[in-house]
């Protein structure tokens, strides 16, 4: 490598921001590796539990905390953001409105983030190497033990809102974060300050009351984790409050004021599939096959099918009330799995007992009934 001045440190770090902007990124910045108040609240919000299943949250926290346990010769951190808000034809605070269509986290319309910016991050290291020669680095797209929003508000990318997610100041929050370790003594980047004042938007909109502690979440009660990495039974005091979100939720990003400056996202983040306009029963008809086929190279695809009928089945027992998609809900029982057929069964106690309300119907008669596991299949009607 190159001996590098303070001077030569500079330029190089104002060209890491230009190449950093001609490879598509949104935003740079730099910042040293400590992390130590970050630590603290790490380790006050695992003591309570509030990861939930997350296991991988507990563990190699030394690592999180300290880099260079990570990478031993790190100084620096590169932290790049990418804009995802994608072009859709349904205003997304509409949409989460109207039950019988499935609402799915911006973020997850399009195409998965992980290579495309683990992808751009290897170019970023390769330009600098051809201006410097080799140095240490390791890029990071969520796939290690980093703490990447502490280090992105270290470096100026933004601060950490009281939603806990990301705030730039001039774009929202709207973006995927990645990080690029390196050996080099780069200046840092003035940190950012906090904008959130006294509002209080995305406490208030929160529908499980997840973000009740300002700037924590609790895991355990928040839809996104629910849907996407809770891998058992969803609570059943919190299916009613899912509404029709299946993969993920964005209420307290869409309420935040400072996203009213979003800038569109990659067009690789576009709705593919028809995503963002997909009825409830059309994502439930998908067979595993479809499935396959339609997550190809989507985050959605590692939740699996099992996960993704089991949302939606949640979501179907908080859609308008029918006796055809009780139906259509009875046809999928002992079909894919145990933990499905709880839900499947939910469903469709809570669709019957919407409709006896709807009909005014107040005795025990078979549409008021509570449904066990062992009658959801039985066809209610004669050939």
């Amino acid at each position: 490598m190159t001996e590098l001045n303070t001077n030569h440190l500079a330029e190089l770090a104002r060209n890491i921001n230009e190449w950093a902007q001609e490879l598509g990124f949104n935003g740079v910045g730099i910042s040293d590796s400590g992390l130590e108040d970050a630590g603290d609240q790490l380790n006050a919000w695992l003591a309570k539990g509030w990861h939930g299943e997350m296991s991988f949250m507990s563990r190699n926290t030394e690592k999180r905390i300290k880099p260079e346990l990570l990478i031993p010769e790190v100084k620096r951190i590169i932290s790049v953001r990418l804009n995802y808000w994608p072009e859709q034809s349904t205003d997304p605070g509409e949409l989460i409105k109207q039950q019988d269509q499935a609402y799915i986290a911006r973020y997850a319309l399009g195409r998965d983030y992980h290579r495309l910016m683990r992808r751009r991050l290897q170019q970023l290291a390769n330009r600098i190497s051809d201006e410097i020669g080799p140095f240490h680095y390791r890029a990071f797209v969520d796939s290690a033990p980093v703490m990447e929003k502490p280090l992105a508000s270290a470096a100026g990318l933004g601060w950490i809102g009281k939603h806990t997610n990301l705030i730039d100041p001039h774009s929202g929050s709207w973006f995927f974060l990645g990080e690029l370790y390196t050996d080099l003594p780069l200046p840092t980047t003035r940190p950012a300050k906090d904008h959130c004042g006294s509002c209080t938007r995305c406490i208030d909109a929160c529908p499980t009351g997840a973000l009740d502690t300002p700037y924590q979440l609790d895991a355990r009660q928040c839809i996104a984790y629910l849907t996407i990495e809770h891998k058992s039974s969803i609570p059943e005091p919190l299916r009613a409050l899912i509404g029709n979100r299946i993969f993920g939720c964005d209420d307290c990003q869409l309420v935040c004021p400072h996203n009213r400056l979003t800038q569109k996202g990659d067009a690789e983040f576009s709705p593919r599939h028809g995503l963002d306009t997909a009825t409830l029963l059309d994502l439930f008809a998908w067979s595993p096959e479809e499935f396959n086929r339609c997550t190809a190279g989507s985050p959605i695809r590692r939740l699996g099918y099992e996960r993704w009928m089991r949302n939606l089945s949640v979501a179907i027992g908080n859609s308008t009330p029918t006796e055809k998609k009780i139906s259509i809900l009875q046809s999928k029982f002992k079909k894919i799995s145990a933990m499905v057929d709880e839900h499947i069964v939910w469903a469709i106690n809570r669709l019957r007992s919407r409709l006896a309300g709807e009909q005014g119907i107040t005795d025990q008669g078979p549409a008021n009934k509570t449904l066990s596991s062992d009658v959801v299949a039985v066809k209610r009607h004669p050939n």
